[in-house]
């Protein structure tokens, strides 16, 4: 039987860990790490954990209208949304994910930058 994304990379314990890293690297970037102040960020690494689980065909899942009224209060710029990418791709590579996924999940956050950024 062939694996889902989610499961190759190993599951909500590693998409998690990733998740954690993730925002352990954004919270210290001078540009997008301003938009984090006064966020709760453990409900938030749970929540970015079942996102990006979701992502990877895990048993998650987000609506579009969801995503946009998360974002739309913060007002993203694209500037901060492509820091963002960066960041994330850094630490898919730091994890050993592959490329292929690497890139299935950097293309479907992508696919979501006009809810996000505004």
């Amino acid at each position: 039987m062939r694996q889902t994304p989610f499961e190759r990379i190993g599951g909500f314990a590693t998409v998690s860990q990733i998740v954690m890293d993730f925002y352990d690297r954004i919270l210290d970037s001078e540009k997008a790490g301003d938009y984090f102040e006064g966020i709760d960020i453990p409900s938030l690494i749970d929540h970015q954990t079942k996102f990006i689980s979701s992502l990877l065909g895990g048993p998650a899942s987000f609506s579009d209208t969801h995503i946009k009224r998360a974002h739309e209060h913060l007002n993203i710029d694209a500037e901060s949304f492509d820091e963002l990418v960066v960041i994330l791709s850094e630490t898919l590579k730091d994890h050993g994910v592959s490329e292929d996924d690497a890139a299935l999940i950097k293309g479907k956050i992508e696919e979501r930058r006009g809810i996000i950024v505004g």
